[in-house]
């Protein structure tokens, strides 16, 4: 079995593992727009010490009982690049056409009623509907412009749209850490979605749905990034 080393990136550690970025969500590293670098790259960098040996260990056991478990690895190399365009459809872009607007309703709500009590509500608010804005523009942009060319390079390869599509991934990326910072900012100001002593309905359930958002939203930029947009070289 595949055992993961510290000069292997985090981006590619969550390519074989997708579970792997819960760890590294715990200790605030990044595996989708800054993953391509080594982990003890990475490591080094940070002003929190990590314990580099312990968290590969802790991976490599929850990889070697997610795979004990009869779990299997995808093997991303192996699917086109059009087929991944429909997964990351299917699992992230339908998600967030699904969840932004009535997301929006329940922060809007904890921010009416609880924002004078709790002054950052107002900041999540902004933060929160600034994200929403920019994805819903990015997603017309990905299915309209990009998403298309993945399938048409398929069916006729050449060097002019090969350049095309880089230039539109170049574009892609620099929205990805964008909405990345405003995640991270709003992850930030709850504390992690941390929930205060009394919280309404209202508001736990805002929090875990904002807790997916990020869930969601890291594993879409990092299939983005690190596997799509490196598909075609």
């Amino acid at each position: 079995m595949r055992e993961f080393q510290l000069t292997d990136t985090p981006a590619d550690i969550v390519k074989i593992y997708p579970k792997a970025s819960d760890f590294f969500k715990k200790e605030k590293i990044d595996f989708c727009c800054g993953g391509d670098q080594p982990l003890q790259s990475i490591l080094d960098k940070k002003k929190r010490r990590v314990d580099g040996q312990q968290l590969i260990g802790l991976i490599n056991e929850s990889f070697q009982a997610w795979i004990e478990a009869g779990n299997k690895e995808i093997n991303w190399d192996n699917v086109s690049p059009s087929e991944l365009v429909d997964y990351i459809m299917q699992h992230h872009h339908h998600y967030l056409h699904e969840e932004l607007t009535p997301l929006s309703q329940f922060v809007t709500k904890i921010y009416r009623v609880h924002g004078p009590n709790h002054p950052h509500l107002e900041d999540l608010y902004k933060l929160f509907h600034q994200f929403k804005m920019e994805m819903e523009g990015h997603m017309i942009e990905e299915e309209r412009d990009l998403f298309p060319l993945f399938e048409k390079y398929e069916e006729e390869p050449n060097e002019a749209l090969k350049e095309h599509i880089f230039q539109l991934n170049n574009t892609m990326i620099d929205d990805h850490e964008f909405v990345g910072e405003i995640i991270q900012q709003m992850n930030e100001i709850t504390n992690d979605y941390t929930l205060p002593e009394g919280a309404c309905n209202s508001y736990r359930i805002t929090y875990a749905r904002l807790a997916e958002l990020e869930q969601n939203t890291y594993q879409h930029i990092h299939l983005e990034n690190n596997i799509l947009f490196k598909s075609i070289s």
